[in-house]
């Protein structure tokens, strides 16, 4: 398949073993392992910060056949802590590729293995849940080696963020039209808990400055951007186990700042607006889910990569400090809560989340429009603004 005569050896927590070869790096790594439905876009899976710390198993037998080029990464880097898959292209054709997948993985330390039934894998996983692995090209016992995979961390209770965000703030700036004169419509401040290249992109493009902040970030932070909206990124790690991100979101809707967040930042939404999370058996994780948008009764297909979810009323709306909060977006697949939003007392949008990926530059591109959703958000928060009693120490009009 890549020439490679190393074997390799798959052992799941509960002692399920996988012998193949290796593909990618050789040594040992371990993670969480996951399944994801995806046909194509596995470059952008592999960059997305989001899947730190896990093992992905691609459920797609051919994998690698467009090669890797350097348009498409959502990171500076591979993210995964491994990867499984049945059948690697032996020669990638796509004019764009720079580089096989094979190599790609190799250059940056993620350990594989390929020749897997990946079938059965994905049925053993969706029975017992997602778990704990251990890929080694170095140990042949299997027991050996469930020993090393039962010391590693599980992803329940780990907080990642920091692991995953940027060191230092940046800027993404506005697309330009070409205007001497012109500024950006609005001026966002996300928070980078796993930040994917395509987020502040589609954002730019509908003529927002983004202002990218660290995890670590503060009100104040925050504040000092001078923002028109508030942005919590995609990102890993167990939402329950994450308190200060939790705490600057209630800060900012106490502000009566916009908001809108992307899967880890639904999370956050949720456990600022006080309703719990928990672990999905297997999670959500491909490009094929079916989604309803509750406020618009629309169906459409979306990218997911969530192994938790909040636990909020599908059938009532509940009050919160902020305002009145309601399940916005269901998948149909499972009734798992895909969306909350939160209006003030007379029934205006003040905040949103959606727990799937509307960035997702692979496709499907269904839920583009909560893009312009938060920008229809921030004008109608500024047009308020704008009708309001000014004073003495309020920003002189036409300041972003």
């Amino acid at each position: 398949m890549t020439g490679s005569t190393t074997e390799a050896l798959l052992v799941l927590e509960d002692g399920r073993t996988f012998r193949g070869e290796a593909f990618g790096a050789e040594g040992e790594t371990f993670g969480e392992a996951v399944f994801s439905t995806g046909m194509s876009g596995y470059q952008e899976t592999l960059t997305d910060p989001s899947y730190h710390r896990q093992v992905v198993v691609m459920t797609a037998p051919h994998v690698g056949n467009t090669g890797m080029n350097e348009e498409d990464p959502e990171s500076s880097r591979i993210w995964v802590s491994g990867y499984v898959v049945r059948d690697p292209a032996r020669v990638p054709s796509n004019w764009r590729s720079t580089r096989t997948l094979d190599d790609a993985l190799r250059d940056q330390g993620v350990v594989g293995i390929s020749g897997v039934d990946t079938r059965a894998l994905t049925r053993h996983l969706r029975e017992r849940g997602a778990m704990r692995v251990g890929i080694s090209t170095t140990e042949t016992d299997p027991e050996a080696l469930r020993r090393r995979v039962l010391e590693s961390s599980e992803m329940t209770g780990l907080e990642l963020a920091d692991e995953v965000t940027t060191s230092e703030s940046y800027v993404v700036p506005a697309v330009s039209t070409g205007s001497t004169t012109e500024r950006p419509r609005f001026r966002v401040a996300a928070v980078d808990l796993g930040i994917k290249a395509n987020t502040p992109r589609m954002m730019a493009e509908r003529g927002i400055e983004v202002h990218v902040l660290p995890a670590t970030s503060t009100i104040d932070d925050v504040l000092a951007v001078q923002p028109d909206g508030l942005f919590f990124s995609n990102g890993p790690g167990d939402p329950a186990a994450t308190t200060h991100q939790v705490a600057l979101l209630q800060d900012a809707l106490t502000q009566g700042l916009p908001y809108f967040g992307i899967c880890f930042g639904n999370q956050l939404f949720g456990r600022a607006l006080g309703f719990g999370t928990f672990k999905l058996k297997y999670g959500h994780r491909g490009i094929n889910q079916p989604v309803m948008d509750r406020t618009t009764g629309k169906v459409e297909v979306t990218a997911h990569n969530h192994g938790f979810a909040v636990d909020a009323p599908l059938d009532q709306a509940t009050s919160t400090p902020y305002g009145e909060a309601t399940v916005s977006h269901i998948c149909l697949n499972d009734n798992v809560v895909e969306g909350l939003e939160l209006r003030d007392s007379d029934g205006n949008l003040k905040a949103f989340s959606v727990q799937y990926h509307p960035e997702a530059a692979a496709g499907p591109h269904d839920a583009a429009y909560l893009f312009d959703r938060f920008t229809d958000l921030m004008s109608e928060r500024s047009e308020v603004s704008r009708r309001a009693p000014s004073s003495p120490s309020s920003t002189t009009e036409g300041e972003i």
